[in-house]
């Protein structure tokens, strides 16, 4: 089992809060109250688990700046009640942050017994691995 400090524990509690919020935002046709108090939540939840600065470093790297600045954004648009435009600005930029480990959370599922033949489905298979080879889908 892996130990974690309080501090984590805390922060796996308040990212756990924020997904659920963030969940059931979406589940109530994009409530702004729920997305934005799933958003802080979850924001605030990163830092108790990796440590601040590591939070810092991983958002403000050249590479994933434009990713950062998107999921950001998003967060921003739907504090400005703006849910929706908010939550794909979120997504973009979560695929853009996270597309480096995409290759390897795919095989991961793709070895889990009914996810896996979902992943080996022709179609879904091209994409995934030109999304990995590229880093895009065009």
């Amino acid at each position: 089992m892996i130990s974690l400090t309080d501090t984590q524990r805390i922060g796996v509690g308040l990212m756990g809060f924020g997904v659920f919020f963030l969940l059931f935002g979406v589940l109530l046709y994009f409530d702004r109250v729920l997305l934005g108090f799933g958003n802080i939540l979850f924001v605030s939840g990163l830092p108790f688990i990796t440590g601040l600065q590591n939070t810092f470093r991983f958002f403000f790297q050249r590479q994933k700046l434009r990713g950062s600045s998107f999921f950001l954004g998003g967060i921003l648009l739907v504090l400005l009640r703006w849910p929706v435009v908010g939550m794909l600005c979120e997504g973009y930029g979560s695929f853009l942050l996270f597309k480096s480990i995409l290759p390897l959370v795919s095989e991961f599922i793709s070895k889990i017994p009914v996810l896996g033949l979902i992943f080996t489905l022709p179609g879904l298979s091209t994409v995934l691995k030109r999304i990995s080879e590229r880093g895009s889908l065009v």
